[in-house]
């Protein structure tokens, strides 16, 4: 459904997106995610044809962005972070007035706009002023216009900023519904959001492409990357010499402890995916050394976000599942 190959955007020296390359299918609800700065918003204006890429190509339904705008432009409905309307109109002029920008056929536009206002919570809001809305209003209006004349793509930049916990809710279970029927590239930074809705996640930094996956396999994958937390009582010493005797250790972490304690808190980190606590737990037992606590290091969405945009981090394809890119 939507193909990016190669894209560059370069602000006078400043490289905004850089050789980034992913594909979109069909019916797929993609989580789109970076810090601030990281080509979110570029990479989404390029897609719908707001701003020209400076190298590098965008296809949407089979149709270049650069040589069949109209078409793109007709299969995607675009949700910017601060939605375009416009105040002193009425929420259903406003729609009427987007479906004939759209050019929505005059016969269906009627059916279409009930249609769409039932869908997004905003009949009873029909006849009021936009600028007499709450926000949380002002965005299921600008979500309307992006869903009129059915386009198959639909992109939402930011979609729940500045939401309450309400509001949040009742936005997401729109997205939920319009991914029924259409291929969604969501952009957010509630995480929760993005594990609830997305079926699969794509992070980037500085404009790379840094992982591409599900929520699900991100979170095994970092998980099976983490760790044990112990805190354990005995010789240090003694202790060292247990874990020497453990296959499948990768390296230890000790934390700071005064030279005479005997209780030493640390996190192994494993070669493989195998579960050590078992080897660990009689280990320790032949030497004497108590384990006091002991827990599986787990990963949110939120930890993996923060581990792979650290400045300094650059995960191989091999280890992310990286959409086959040039770097």
């Amino acid at each position: 459904m939507i193909e990016v190959d190669n894209l560059v955007k370069k602000y006078g020296s400043h490289v905004a997106v850089d050789h980034l390359s992913f594909t979109v299918e069909k019916g797929e609800v993609i989580g789109f995610l970076g810090p601030n700065g990281a080509g979110k918003s570029t990479t989404m204006n390029i897609i719908t044809g707001y701003i020209p890429a400076t190298e590098g190509s965008v296809k949407v339904n089979g149709h270049d962005i650069n040589e069949n705008p109209k078409k793109v432009k007709r299969s995607i409905g675009y949700l910017p972070e601060i939605p375009p309307l416009y105040p002193d109109m009425k929420v259903k002029e406003y729609l009427k007035f987007v479906a004939d920008i759209k050019k929505v056929e005059k016969a269906k536009q009627a059916k279409m706009m009930e249609d769409i206002m039932s869908l997004t919570g905003i009949k009873d809001m029909e006849q009021r002023l936009i600028k007499n809305l709450s926000k949380g209003y002002k965005q299921r209006v600008g979500l309307a216009g992006a869903i009129m004349g059915y386009p198959e793509v639909i992109i939402l930049d930011e979609p729940t900023v500045g939401l309450d916990p309400v509001q949040i809710i009742e936005i997401r279970d729109l997205i939920k519904d319009l991914a029924k029927t259409h291929t969604v590239i969501l952009s957010s930074h509630i995480l929760s959001e993005v594990s609830a809705v997305c079926d699969k996640v794509m992070i980037i930094n500085k404009g790379k492409l840094i992982v591409s996956d599900t929520p699900d396999n991100l979170v095994e994958r970092m998980q099976n990357q983490r760790g044990i937390h112990l805190t354990i009582k005995g010789e240090r010493e003694v202790v060292e010499k247990a874990f020497s005797e453990i296959e499948g250790i990768k390296d230890i972490k000790w934390e700071e402890e005064p030279e005479e304690s005997e209780m030493h808190s640390l996190t192994i980190y494993t070669k493989e995916t195998e579960d050590l606590r078992e080897n660990i737990f009689y280990k320790l037992a032949k030497y004497q050394c108590p384990i006091m606590e002991l827990s599986m290091m787990t990963m949110s969405l939120e930890d993996i976000f923060l581990e792979v945009t650290k400045e300094k981090i650059e995960l191989t394809p091999e280890e992310c599942s990286l959409e086959k890119e040039e770097e």
